[in-house]
C-alpha cells in the first residue's frame, strides 16, 4: 500500500506485522496530502480522524501529549511512495513544552537528555515549520559550545542546554513575531502541515525531476511515539544495510552513534563508528539487530536499508526500505540473490537498470598514474571524478553552467545542497559516513562521493581546505575516488572501466572480475528474453565496428550528410554553384566514388547485418560558409579591389539558399526532388558498393531510407528514382526502400505511406520538434529550464519521449502502417532509442527495433529485456 501509506508508512506496518519492535503510531495517508495540495488547506475532517488515533495511541502508551509528569512525545515524519531521502521534513520530540520538559527530566532521571530533546524540537520546528534560517540555531549552538570550551554538543550539560532553549525561543520570537507553541496538539498539526508543504519545496521538486518521480503522488505523514537514542551512552541511533550498498558484498555495514537521535547520523553532524562496533558497545542489541536484518532481507528478498534506535539497551526499528545502492552493487546483489536461490533470473533482471549499466561504463582512475595523495576517507559512492574545488552549491551551479567541472566540498551536505550536488562531478565531505545525506543522495544519483574525511579542515568562509600542513584553495583541481575513498591533488588520468573492456571484447566474462561476470549474466538474459532488436546509429566504419562489438544487430541510421564534410565541401560547393546540367553532373560525379568508398567500408563492417542508409537530409546551405562571414569577406575584398568571382558567386548562392527556418525548408525528400541526380548519385554508390562486396563473397544488407516524407506522392517519386538506379546497377529487388516518419502528417497518413514503403523508422527528434513546434537548438537553453521548474515538463521531451503527444503519433503511425501492410518493419532511430523509459514505450507500442549511439547499445539491450518482463 505504498501509494496510500507512502514507503515509510507501508514498511512500518509491514515490520509491525512481522512482530518486530516498532514504536506505536499511525499514518496520515497521501490522500490527505493531495487534498491539501489541491486546496491549500488541511481537509476539515482530518482533525477528528487524528483525534481518534491520538486517543488510541495514548491508551496504548499509557501517557498523554502534554502530560506534565510523563509526557507522550511523537515524531512527525514524511514518507512518499518513492524514496526521497532527506528531501522532505521531519520534526522530532513533538509534545515538549516548558512544563513537560521538567516532567521528562524527572521521569528519565536525566535532565540533560530532556533539555537536549527540547532544544532539538525548537530547532527543527523553527526551521521546518516556521521557515526560519537553520543557521540561526547552528550559530547559537556553536556559540554555546565556544563559551563552554566544548568540542561537540555532548560536552554541553543540562544547564547549558536549558540556556540554549531560551536562546532558541527568543530567536523564534524575534524572527517570526510569534512564540514557540506550547500546545502539543498545535505542534503536531503545524508539523503535519509543514510535511505536506515540503512535498513542493524547491529541493523536493528538484529531486523528483532528477529521479523522474511523478509530481502528483503526495507524501504520507507518519506519527510515531518517540524512542530516544540520546538518553546516555547506553543509548544510540544508527543506520544499517543488510549488504554493502557500495559493492553489494554481504556483511555488517552501517553506522552507529551513541547518545544521539537519528537525524544526527544522516546529517553527518558527528562522525559515526562502524556498525560492527555495536557488538562491543551493546552485544544484546547487536545480536537482536543482526537477527532482524536477516528477517527483513528474507522478507523483502533484497538489500534493506534500516534505521534503528537503542533506548537504554532496548532495540527499536524506526524504518526500513529496499535500500539505494550503487550501480555495481545493484548488479552484484541481483546475481548473488540468484545464486542464493532467493530470486530467479527474470526478477534479477528487473532489479537492474540501464542507467546503472551506463554508470558502470564510466572511466576510472589509472592505477599506474602518478598521484599526489591528500587523504583517505570513506568511499561512499563509486566513480572517478576530477574538478575544481567549490565550497557552496551556488558556486557549483555557476561553474557548471559555464562549462567547468567542479568538486563540491562541504563539512556535510544537507537537502538544500541538492542543486549543487547535481551540478558537481563529485562530492567530498569532512563529516558523515556511508549513511550520511551526501552518501545516500549521491548513490541515488550515481555521483562520485567521498565522506568522513575528518583530516580535512574545511573553511567555507576562507575558501580553503587544510590538511597536514597543506592548503588547497577554491579553484584548485582535486580528484576523488568514490570506491577507495582516496583524495588526490590535481587531475588524475582515467582508464576505461572493465565493463567497457568486456563489451569491447578485451576482457572475458570469466576473467575473474565479479562485476563483469554479473553484467554478463544479466545482459545475456536480457538478450534471451527481449523482443526488440537493437541497432546503432553510425556513419563510419569505426563506429560500426565498435557498435557491433557492443552487441548491435545492424545500423538503424547512417546519416549520409556527415560524409559531405571536410575536404568534400569543395565538391558540394561546385554542386551548389552549378548553373547547368553538365556542371551539376560533374560535381555529382566527383562525389559518387567518395560515397561508394564510404558505403563499402560501412557495409563491410556490418557484414551480414542490416544497414539503414538515410539519403541526404539537411539543407545544402549547411555545407556552405556562414552567410555573415562570407558577406564580410566579399565586402573587404571588394573594398581592396581584390574581389573573387568564386566568393561572389558563392555568396549569391548562400543568400539564395538561406532560409529563416531551415528545419522546415528545402531538405530531405524535397531536396532530392528539386536537385536532379542528387539522390540517384547516393543510391548508385550504395548499390555499387553492395554489388562489389557480394563479388567478394560478403553479405551486405543495405536499406535505403527517404527522409522527411509528408505525402505519399513524394515517396512514390523518390522510390521510382531509387528503383530505376537499382535496376541499372542490377540489384533492383535486393534493397528495401522505406522512409522516416518524422512529421505529424506522416504519422496520420501512415496507411497511405505504407503502400509505398518497405519499412518505417520513426525519427523522434524531428517528430518532437514538429509536434511541439519548437527548434531543439533554440529552445533548450531558452526556456526549458523554466518549463522543468514549473512542472510543464517532468523531463525534456528530447531526452525521454513525450508519450501523450509524440508517443500518440508514433502509435498512430504504427497502427495505420501495419493496418495497411501487416509485415511492415518498424523501428526508431532518434535519440530516444537509447533512453531507458522510451525503450519501454517502444516495446509496448510494438516496434521491431530501436537504434541508438554505439555506447548506448548495452543500455538498450538491457532495457529491451526488462521491457519484455513488464
Amino acid at each position: 500500500m505504498k501509494d496510500l501509506l507512502g514507503g515509510k508508512g507501508a514498511n512500518l506496518a509491514e515490520m509491525t506485522n512481522l512482530g518486530l519492535p516498532v514504536p506505536p503510531g499511525f499514518t496520515i495517508t497521501t490522500d490527505a496530502c493531495r487534498a491539501y495540495l489541491e486546496t491549500g488547506a488541511v481537509p476539515a475532517e482530518l482533525a477528528d480522524e487524528i483525534d481518534h488515533h491520538v486517543d488510541l495511541l495514548q491508551q496504548k502508551m499509557g501517557k498523554k501529549l502534554g502530560q506534565a509528569d510523563d509526557p507522550l512525545l511523537v515524531s512527525v515524519r514524511s514518507g512518499a511512495a518513492a524514496s526521497m531521502p532527506g528531501m522532505m521534513e521531519t520534526v522530532l520530540n513533538v509534545g515538549l513544552n516548558d512544563d513537560s520538559v521538567n516532567g521528562l527530566a524527572h521521569q528519565s532521571g536525566n535532565p540533560r537528555f530532556a533539555w537536549d530533546a527540547y532544544r532539538r524540537l525548537i530547532q527543527m520546528f523553527g526551521k521546518t515549520v516556521l521557515d526560519m534560517d537553520g543557521e540561526v540555531f547552528e550559530q547559537a549552538l556553536d556559540a554555546a559550545k565556544e563559551a563552554k570550551g566544548a568540542r561537540t554538543d555532548l560536552d554541553l550539560d543540562a544547564d547549558d542546554l536549558k540556556a540554549l532553549v531560551e536562546t532558541f525561543k527568543q530567536a523564534v520570537h524575534e524572527r517570526t513575531g510569534r512564540e514557540f507553541p506550547q500546545d502539543p496538539r498545535s505542534q503536531m498539526d503545524l508539523a503535519t502541515e509543514a510535511v505536506f508543504r515540503s512535498w513542493n519545496s524547491d529541493r523536493a521538486i528538484l529531486y523528483r525531476r532528477q529521479e523522474r518521480i511523478a509530481a502528483d503522488l503526495g507524501t504520507a505523514v507518519n506519527i510515531c511515539s518517540m524512542v530516544f537514542g540520546n538518553l546516555g551512552m547506553d543509548s544510540g541511533t544508527g543506520v544499517a544495510f543488510t549488504r554493502d550498498p557500495s559493492t553489494g558484498q554481504p556483511g555488517v555495514y552501517g553506522d552507529y552513534l551513541q547518545n544521539a537521535q537519528g537525524e544526527d547520523v544522516v546529517a553527518g553532524i558527528r562522525n559515526t563508528v562502524p556498525l560492527a562496533d555495536l557488538e562491543q558497545i551493546d552485544k544484546t542489541s547487536y545480536d537482536d539487530l543482526m537477527n532482524i536484518m536477516a528477517t527483513l532481507e528474507g522478507h523483502y528478498r533484497d538489500l534493506c536499508d534500516i534505521e534503528f534506535t537503542v533506548e537504554r539497551g532496548k532495540l527499536w526499528m524506526l524504518q526500513t526500505r529496499v535500500g539505494k545502492r550503487t550501480a555495481a552493487a545493484a548488479f552484484r546483489i541481483a546475481t548473488s540473490l540468484i545464486d542464493e536461490g532467493v530470486i530467479d533470473t527474470d526478477e534479477a533482471l528487473r532489479r537492474v537498470k540501464g542507467a546503472q549499466l551506463a554508470q558502470l561504463m564510466f572511466p576510472r582512475f589509472d592505477a599506474d598514474a602518478a598521484k599526489d595523495p591528500v587523504t583517505k576517507a570513506i568511499g561512499a559512492s563509486p566513480g572517478a571524478a576530477s574538478g575544481k574545488v567549490v565550497f557552496t552549491s551556488a558556486a557549483a551551479v555557476e561553474a557548471a553552467e559555464s562549462g567547468e567541472k567542479v568538486i563540491l566540498v562541504r563539512r556535510e551536505t544537507n537537502p538544500d545542497d541538492l542543486h549543487g550536488m547535481i551540478a558537481a562531478q563529485g562530492i567530498l565531505t569532512s563529516r558523515g559516513g556511508k549513511t550520511s545525506h551526501a552518501a545516500v543522495v549521491a548513490r541515488g544519483m550515481g555521483k562520485t562521493c567521498v565522506c568522513g574525511a575528518d583530516e580535512l579542515d574545511v573553511n567555507v568562509a576562507q575558501g580553503t581546505i587544510k590538511v597536514n600542513g597543506t592548503v588547497i584553495e577554491a579553484g584548485e583541481t582535486i580528484s576523488i575516488d568514490g570506491t577507495t575513498g582516496e583524495v588526490y591533488r590535481g587531475e588524475v588520468p582515467v582508464v576505461p572501466s572493465p565493463v567497457v573492456q568486456y563489451f569491447e571484447g578485451t576482457l572475458a566474462a570469466d576473467a575473474g572480475d565479479e562485476l563483469v561476470a554479473s553484467v554478463h549474466r544479466l545482459i545475456s538474459h536480457a538478450d534471451e528474453v527481449r523482443r526488440l532488436g537493437v541497432r546503432t546509429n553510425a556513419d563510419t566504419a569505426d563506429d560500426a565496428a565498435r557498435a557491433r562489438r557492443f552487441g548491435a544487430e545492424g545500423i538503424g541510421l547512417c546519416r549520409t550528410e556527415h560524409m559531405f564534410l571536410g575536404e568534400r565541401r569543395e565538391s558540394v560547393e561546385r554542386l551548389i554553384l552549378a548553373d547547368n546540367d553538365a556542371d551539376r553532373e560533374a560535381a555529382l560525379a566527383e562525389l559518387e566514388p567518395l560515397q561508394r568508398g564510404d558505403f563499402l567500408e560501412l557495409l563491410d563492417a556490418m557484414d551480414g547485418l542490416p544497414v539503414t542508409i538515410r539519403l541526404i537530409d539537411p539543407p545544402l546551405h549547411e555545407f556552405l560558409p556562414s552567410m555573415e562571414e562570407l558577406a564580410v569577406k566579399v565586402a573587404v575584398a571588394r573594398e581592396r579591389g581584390e574581389e573573387s568571382d568564386h566568393d561572389t558567386k558563392l555568396l549569391a548562392a548562400v543568400e539564395r539558399l538561406h532560409e529563416q527556418n531551415p528545419m522546415l525548408g528545402l531538405r530531405g525528400v524535397r531536396l532530392g526532388l528539386v536537385i536532379p541526380g542528387l539522390f540517384a548519385m547516393q543510391v548508385r554508390a550504395i548499390a555499387e558498393a553492395a554489388a562489389e562486396l557480394r563479388g567478394r563473397g560478403k553479405d551486405p544488407r543495405p536499406e535505403i531510407m527517404i527522409p522527411l516524407v509528408g505525402a505519399v506522392q513524394e515517396l512514390h517519386l523518390a522510390r521510382d528514382e531509387v528503383e530505376r538506379v537499382l535496376a541499372e546497377v542490377g540489384v533492383d529487388t535486393e534493397i528495401p526502400i522505406g522512409t522516416m516518419i518524422e512529421l505529424p502528417r506522416a504519422a496520420v497518413i501512415a496507411d497511405q505511406i505504407a503502400a509505398a514503403a518497405d519499412f518505417f523508422s520513426f525519427g523522434t527528434n524531428d517528430l518532437t520538434q514538429t509536434t511541439w513546434g519548437f527548434s531543439r537548438d533554440d529552445v533548450e537553453g531558452a526556456f526549458f529550464p523554466r518549463y522543468l521548474e514549473k512542472g510543464i515538463f517532468a523531463v525534456s521531451p528530447f531526452e525521454s519521449i513525450d508519450r501523450e503527444g509524440v508517443g500518440a503519433l508514433v502509435r498512430t503511425g504504427i497502427d495505420r502502417g501495419r493496418a495497411a501492410k501487416p509485415d511492415l518493419k518498424l523501428g526508431v532511430c532518434g535519440e530516444h532509442g537509447g533512453d531507458p523509459d522510451s525503450i519501454h514505450f517502444f516495446h509496448e507500442a510494438g516496434l521491431d527495433y530501436v537504434s541508438c549511439s554505439p555506447f548506448r547499445i548495452p543500455v538498450a539491450r538491457l532495457e529491451s529485456g526488462r521491457a519484455a518482463l513488464d
